[in-house]
């Protein structure tokens, strides 16, 4: 099923670019002063693409909704951390409600199984 391959991709890439953030680019976004903020991106792409494994075969559409938050979300932040560009951070709220939209899907619209 591809949305359960895309998540275990974006769950591939969130440990690589935590790996990655913590070993390559510490330097880096140690002089920019935005590891904190790497490390944030990483958590909710981690967090994310692994409930997206779950949504594949359950709640594809939820699945789908994650995958474009953690792009906006952890996409942004990654970006603003290795380019110090601020203005980055207006865009990373739409991200954000992406992924709590995600979750209120599920909250709201449960589906048909009582599991």
């Amino acid at each position: 099923m591809l949305t359960l391959r895309i998540a275990a991709v974006f769950g591939f890439l969130a440990v690589a670019l935590g790996a990655f953030g913590a070993h390559g680019l510490k330097s880096l976004l140690d002089s920019h002063g935005t590891a904190a903020i790497w490390q944030t991106a990483v958590l909710y792409h981690l967090a994310h693409s692994i409930a997206a494994l779950w949504a594949a075969e359950r709640r594809p559409p939820v699945a789908w909704i994650w995958f474009a938050g953690i792009g906006i979300f952890s996409g942004t932040l990654y970006l603003l951390a290795v380019t110090n560009i601020r203005w980055l951070g207006a865009i990373t709220p739409i991200g954000g409600l992406l992924l709590l939209a995600g979750w209120a899907l599920l909250i709201f619209r449960p589906g048909s199984r009582t599991n």
